[in-house]
């Protein structure tokens, strides 16, 4: 895969602004020039015939409806939103605990105020925000109860033809579920995780980083983090998920790089 035929982007920051946008399209044109020669190949897409059978019936996994309507995958999910220095942009996240969430890196970085927004509309302001250097999440903690006791996480990784549902805020936008098939595990097309990412079928866009993938179960089973033009989605593996809940050592604060004389208005 080549830089010019398969480009590869981040799928949740979604800047707004001219200079913003700006930026960001230099900022993945050195990405590309830089590493258009060493870029793994993608999956190649599934065979045209093959059809994902589910595990579970559709009532008995993250499908299933909650009292008010929501399905518990929906009820998990939280749109985030970064007002950093000058910018704007949203992603998405899911609950762990009722004071912890979970998203991406790069949806939380140069923030200078993390706001989250509940299934239920509830608004919450971020406490803290970690990141870990070996993948592309971060774990933000609020002093507000997010509502929701928090997701059930699988042992395991999902394998080649397993069914997956992802749940978020696209464009930051209404909160939509999408479903896809695991392809496979690759080495991280954007060169950022230190271990193998998996590739899916699951459509995702721009503010979709940061989303829950979940198994038939209503397990987690990885993060959604980037996608390539070809529509393939890419995702943090709930193995090392895992791993970092478990060495909070490989965490690190992420700095707030900017002051309140140059934030845009709320």
């Amino acid at each position: 895969m080549t830089g010019d035929a398969q480009q590869l982007r981040r799928a949740g920051v979604r800047p707004r602004g001219p200079r913003l946008a700006v930026a960001a399209a230099l900022s993945l044109g050195a990405f590309l020039i830089a590493g258009c020669g060493i870029l793994p190949a993608a999956p190649s897409p599934l065979p045209s015939d093959f059809v994902p059978e589910p595990t579970l019936a559709a009532d008995e996994g993250p499908g299933a409806l909650s009292p008010d309507g929501f399905t518990v995958a929906q009820r998990m999910a939280v749109r985030v939103r970064n007002i950093g220095c000058g910018s704007l942009s949203t992603g998405s996240g899911f609950i762990l605990d009722n004071h912890t969430l979970i998203t991406n890196r790069h949806v939380v970085e140069g923030a200078k105020t993390i706001q989250l927004s509940t299934y239920d509309g509830r608004s919450i302001t971020a406490n803290t925000a970690s990141a870990a250097s070996i993948a592309d999440i971060a774990i933000v903690t609020t002093d507000d109860s997010l509502g929701v006791s928090g997701v059930s996480r699988a042992e395991a990784d999902p394998k080649e033809g397993d069914v997956i549902t992802v749940v978020g805020y696209p464009n930051g936008g209404k909160l939509t579920t999408t479903t896809g098939v695991v392809i496979g595990t690759t080495t991280d097309p954007l060169g950022g995780a230190v271990g193998p990412v998996l590739a899916s079928t699951a459509q995702i866009a721009s503010g979709s980083s940061g989303s829950a993938a979940f198994n038939a179960a209503g397990e987690v089973v990885g993060v959604v983090y980037a996608k390539n033009d070809s529509d393939q989605s890419f995702l943090v593996p709930i193995s090392t998920l895992n791993s970092l809940l478990e060495e909070q050592a490989l965490l690190q604060t992420v700095p707030k790089k900017c002051d309140d004389t140059n934030m845009m208005p709320r």
